[in-house]
């Protein structure tokens, strides 16, 4: 129950491509014209219009691989940054105070470079939710970029993304958006929702291999972009700059081709069953274990974040008297063979949102598609008998440490 770290287990068919790939492909896409190279670049592609089809992008080029969420939400982050000091500008960014660390560190860097000032705008402690209008209060004459999460890693909070990209559109600025806990999970509309950079990594609810991810770049914006690395792209080689078309403006080198061939079978897999089907799995359940920590009353048992099915996702971070995070989910595992996170879950900001940070964070459930009700029922009954056990005194030591 750790699907906020990495999705598993992998479609079948995930694997099969990848092992493909390996022993009938093996070759770099666009380093040679011969029938494996070409096959690669097939693959690739492939992925691209794939995901162009699950996010109604306009041009599958503007779906820009990265190694991971990380690695796109830097690309967007400090290429629009550099786009601005070329210009001869100071900007100024805005991000939010349930984002992770992939758009806090980023963000301080540069602020600590003297490249830019920022604000981070407040959340709401009991659920976590971002209101528009302290975005729209934050906005300055020089503000270039507002960062948001879609959906938080530690609250499983989802942000009403529309109204945030009503905001961000109606003062002409650029919205990155961090989809790490959102992509897979929820319906995503990049035309419908507004959206200009959407970075989402490979490996969780795509249900792709560990080191691929995405960058979606929306039509235009990819005009005051700065790449952040120049190099080989197979294309108008005979030039020493970067090409400006898309993708290779902003991918240079070997392409994870054989973690692309499984993200392609991840994002398909997605396809074939449909984002409704996924979320209503996926609220079914959120819907399980809200009853079964809450019907039961657990004692000494809370969860943080939205108290009911609306606005979250498949996340719960949970705290247990008589237990540190981390001696909780030892016990999980130890005991039940349940795997959470416990911890600060690289979201600083969150857990001193809801006041978790000073007590060493919290420990989290995030639930994934091959989950049934059965194993959530699971979960929460074995939090019960953990929280009777320790109001009993009968926890053994070793169980929770």
């Amino acid at each position: 129950m750790d699907n906020s770290a990495t999705s598993f287990p992998k479609p079948p068919a995930v694997i099969e491509a990848m092992k493909r790939y390996a022993l009938e492909i093996g070759a770099s896409a666009g380093r040679g014209a011969y029938r494996e190279a070409m096959a690669s670049a097939a693959v690739i592609a492939e992925c691209r219009r794939r995901l162009a089809k699950l996010f109604n992008g306009q041009r599958p080029e503007h779906f820009i691989f990265t190694s991971n969420c990380s690695d796109g939400l830097n690309l967007a982050l400090k290429g629009l940054v550099l786009y601005q000091l070329k210009q001869g500008r100071k900007p100024h960014c805005i991000c939010t105070c349930i984002d992770h660390n992939s758009v806090l560190r980023p963000l301080t860097a540069m602020e600590e470079l003297g490249w830019i000032t920022q604000t981070r705008v407040p959340v709401d402690g009991k659920t976590g939710l971002v209101d528009p209008q302290d975005i729209r209060k934050a906005i300055r004459p020089e503000t270039c970029l507002i960062a948001a999460t879609l959906a938080s890693n530690v609250t499983g909070t989802l942000q009403s993304v529309r109204d945030i990209s009503a905001v961000t559109r109606g003062h002409n600025i650029p919205l990155v958006l961090d989809a790490a806990q959102a992509a897979g999970h929820v319906a995503i509309d990049v035309e419908a929702d507004g959206l200009d950079l959407l970075a989402m990594p490979g490996h969780k609810g795509l249900m792709g291999p560990l080191g691929t991810g995405v960058l979606y770049i929306r039509p235009g914006i990819e005009k005051i972009m700065q790449p952040l690395k120049e190099g080989g792209t197979g294309s108008v080689s005979e030039q020493p700059r970067q090409p400006e078309v898309l993708p290779d403006r902003f991918e240079s080198g070997s392409h994870n081709a054989i973690g692309i061939a499984g993200l392609a079978e991840g994002v398909q897999w997605l396809l074939d069953r449909g984002m409704q089907q996924v979320m209503s799995h996926d609220r079914e359940l959120i819907a399980t274990f809200i009853e079964g920590v809450s019907v039961v009353e657990i004692p000494g048992l809370r969860y943080f974040g939205p108290q009911g099915v609306a606005n979250r996702v498949g996340v719960f971070s949970v705290r247990m008297d008589g237990f540190t995070p981390h001696e909780l989910a030892l016990a999980l595992e130890k005991g039940y063979g349940i795997l959470t996170r416990a911890g600060i879950h690289c979201a600083p900001l969150a857990h001193e949102a809801i006041g978790t940070l000073a007590t060493n964070g919290t420990t989290r459930f995030s639930f994934g598609p091959f989950l049934s009700v059965a194993d959530v029922n699971y979960a929460t009954d074995c939090l019960a008998d953990l929280a009777i056990a320790q109001r009993e005194g009968r926890v053994v030591a070793s169980l929770k440490t």
